[in-house]
C-alpha cells in the first residue's frame, strides 16, 4: 500500500498519510508524492479543495522520519539535506496554495505534521489533538516554516512552545494561531463527506463548535513576561524567579540541547519581521549547521535509536555556547538554499 494515498472524491482532492505503524512519519518519497499531487490538483478545475489527514487511530503525523536522517548522516550521505529541501518546498506550496487546503489535525500532530497542516487555510483540531514542535529534545530546531508561525503567536506563546518542545491541546493550537476550527472527532467523517461537494468554509461552519478553554491561556501572563527576555539564560532566570509552572518550564528547558535552544531563539526573533520564505531559508541554514555538528545525531540516538533518554550535549551548558560563532555559522550556511 502506498504511504500516501491521493484520490479525488467529488470535487475534493483527498490526501491520506498512510504509514500508521510509523505514526505517519514523513520520508522524502512521501513529501514528493504530496507535492506532486498538489501540483497536479492546482491545475485541475475538477478539484475545488484539498483535504489532508492521517491513516490509523493515532493521528495526522508525528513528524519527519528522523531515524532515517540519523542513519544517512552517520553514513556520510546527503539524504537529510535532500529531504529538508523537498519538505520545505512542500510547506511553501501549501502556504501559497490557490485552492482551499483543509487539514484534519486530529491526534498526534508534531514536527513535519505541523508543517503539512498549519500552513493551510482551513485547519481543524479536535479534542484528541496533541500538537508539538519537540525538536529541541533531539538537538534540532523548530522548522518546516513553523518559526514564522510561532513568532506571530500572541504573548510569547510561540517562544514557550519552541523552547520547551511541550505538547499542547487543540484549543491551545487555536490560541497560538496554529489552527482555526474545533470539530469533535466524532464529526470528522460527516465533515469529510460534506467537503466532497460543499465549500470548505460552509462545511466546517456546520460542524465546528466553540473550543474548550485553552490551558495555555491560564498561563499567558507569566509566559509573556518571562519569554520576552532577549536571551535563553535570561529567559531561564525569569522563569525560575517566577516559580510554579514557570519554574517547571525552566526545568524542561534545562534538559534540551543548549545549542538548539540558542539557535531556536535566534530563528524565532529573526522570523518576527520576515515572511515564510525567509523563515524557511533560515531554518534550512540551521538544519545544515546542526546536521554537521554533534547534538542532532546525539539527540536522535538518545531519544529514538538507543532510547537511553540521556543525550550528552556538546557543549553541555548554555554558558559554553558561543553565540557569535553560531550566528556566523548560520549566516555562512544561508547560501545553501534548497535545490530545485
Amino acid at each position: 500500500m502506498s504511504p500516501v494515498i491521493a484520490e479525488t472524491t467529488g470535487r475534493l482532492g483527498h490526501l491520506t498519510l498512510n504509514r500508521p505503524a510509523a505514526l505517519n512519519a514523513l520520508d522524502e518519497a512521501m513529501v514528493r508524492a504530496l507535492d506532486a499531487a498538489l501540483h497536479a490538483w492546482a491545475a485541475d478545475d475538477r478539484v475545488r479543495a484539498v483535504l489532508i489527514e492521517g491513516a490509523g487511530e493515532r493521528g495526522l503525523c508525528a513528524g519527519g522520519d528522523v531515524r532515517a536522517l540519523y542513519h544517512d548522516i552517520r553514513a556520510g550521505g546527503t539524504g537529510a539535506w535532500d529531504f529538508w529541501a523537498h519538505e520545505y518546498r512542500l510547506n511553501a506550496r501549501i502556504a501559497g496554495y490557490p485552492k482551499p487546503y483543509v487539514a484534519f489535525m486530529d491526534g498526534l500532530v508534531m514536527g513535519g505534521g505541523v508543517g503539512v497542516s498549519a500552513h493551510g487555510g482551513v485547519r481543524v483540531v479536535t479534542e484528541r489533538t496533541q500538537l508539538a514542535m519537540p525538536e529541541v529534545r533531539i538537538g534540532f530546531v523548530p522548522d518546516v516554516g513553523v518559526t514564522h508561525l510561532l513568532a506571530r503567536a500572541p504573548g510569547q506563546l510561540g517562544t514557550h512552545l519552541a523552547l520547551t518542545g511541550s505538547t499542547v491541546t487543540g484549543a491551545d493550537a487555536i490560541a497560538c494561531g496554529l489552527a482555526d476550527h474545533f470539530v469533535p472527532s466524532a464529526s470528522l467523517p460527516a465533515l469529510r463527506a460534506a467537503l466532497t461537494g460543499t465549500d470548505p468554509a460552509d462545511a466546517v461552519a456546520e460542524f465546528a463548535v466553540p473550543p474548550p478553554p485553552a490551558p495555555l491561556q491560564a498561563q499567558a501572563d507569566w509566559i509573556a513576561a518571562c519569554y520576552a527576555a532577549p536571551t535563553v539564560p535570561e529567559i531561564l532566570d525569569r522563569l525560575r524567579g517566577h516559580g510554579g509552572a514557570a519554574a517547571a518550564a525552566a526545568a524542561e528547558i534545562d534538559t534540551r540541547s543548549p545549542t538548539s535552544l540558542c539557535l531556536t531563539l535566534e530563528l524565532l526573533r529573526g522570523a518576527a519581521g520576515g515572511d515564510l520564505a525567509e523563515a524557511l531559508d533560515r531554518e534550512f541554514a540551521a538544519a545544515t549547521v546542526l546536521a554537521r555538528g554533534h547534538d542532532f545525531v546525539e539527540g536522535v540516538r538518545a531519544q529514538l535509536v538507543d532510547k537511553d533518554r540521556s543525550p550528552r550535549w556538546r557543549p553541555a551548558t548554555l554558558a559554553e555556547v558561543d553565540l557569535a560563532a553560531l550566528r556566523a555559522a548560520l549566516a555562512g550556511a544561508r547560501h545553501a538554499r534548497p535545490r530545485e
